[in-house]
């Protein structure tokens, strides 16, 4: 064998290495010894394949985040992204693995969250029980290990898209001191997320806002369910009447679920860079 061949057969495996390590990062499990409420439970987490790529996964009973580093400058700032699904599945291609790829290349390290799911086929989990535990857990985490990540903590937020949009706002409802007691480095952190972006989000009506609450970016569709549509619109106003800082976009001619995906057009597919702005504005986002 000739060293140009080896060169080349060095070359291949290097390339193909490196593109399964951008498709498939390591999953890191919220609780390495098992999540509170699943205990015993064993059933497999199953996944399918739509007709246009996406991944959609169901029967999470080990969440997970799985981390996508910054390709480029590090800016500190953080994101957990939150896929959607109903609370009984989770997109998790265009609602996580894509803005994370996207936005870790503008520097932001994304955290994709797999969380237990209350609405899947015989799940006795609960979306303000489970659920909001494995968001406040993975904020957690992320805060713990922020050293090791290059991560200011002060700028970790999350961004949820529908279901995961939920979740994401409980959780800048809802945070709560670290235990300084706890055995558990994670625990010892406080869970309060430095902002919220909410994608077009479900069961806006039972959102309770705040003075206290983190800056907040709102998006939706148009032609999304009038829920969401007209929900998202007035979710703003609370928010501005609570003197949260707040931005709102509208996008004519889009429905529900448009997250990044190859095949959206129009003015949509700026959201990311909107973001990028907004995350200025507030001073999270350095240049």
């Amino acid at each position: 064998m000739t060293k140009k061949f080896w060169l080349i057969t060095f070359l291949i495996c290097s390339v193909y290495g490196a593109m399964a390590q951008d498709i498939i990062p390591k999953e890191i499990p919220l609780w390495p010894g098992g999540a509170p409420g699943s205990e015993g439970k064993t059933g497999m987490e199953s996944m399918r394949i739509t007709d246009q790529g996406d991944h959609v996964i169901t029967n999470v009973n080990n969440p997970s985040v799985t981390p996508y580093l910054p390709t480029g400058k590090n800016s500190g700032v953080s994101i957990i992204v939150i896929p959607g699904g109903g609370h009984s599945e989770l997109w998790i291609t265009h609602e996580g693995y894509n803005p994370a790829k996207w936005f870790a290349a503008q520097g932001i390290t994304c955290f994709v969250l797999k969380y237990r799911l209350a609405k899947a086929k015989n799940s006795t989990y609960t979306v303000d029980g489970d659920e909001v535990a494995d968001i406040q857990r993975a904020i957690r985490l992320v805060k713990s290990r922020a050293a090791e990540w290059h991560i200011d903590t002060a700028k970790i937020g999350v961004m949820g898209f529908s279901a995961g949009g939920e979740l994401a706002a409980l959780s800048a409802m809802r945070f709560t001191a670290g235990n300084l007691a706890a055995a558990d480095v994670i625990e010892q952190q406080n869970d309060r997320p430095a902002f919220q972006v909410l994608m077009y989000p479900g069961n806006i009506s039972r959102f309770e806002v705040s003075k206290n609450s983190p800056p907040v970016f709102i998006a939706g569709g148009n032609d999304d369910r009038q829920d969401i549509s007209e929900g998202v619109a007035q979710l703003y106003l609370k928010y501005k009447q609570a003197g949260v800082t707040a931005e709102l976009h509208i996008y004519a001619k889009v429905g529900h679920g448009f997250g990044i995906r190859a095949t959206n057009t129009g003015a949509v597919t700026a959201w990311p860079q909107e973001l990028m702005l907004w995350l200025k504005d507030i001073k999270m986002y350095l240049d």
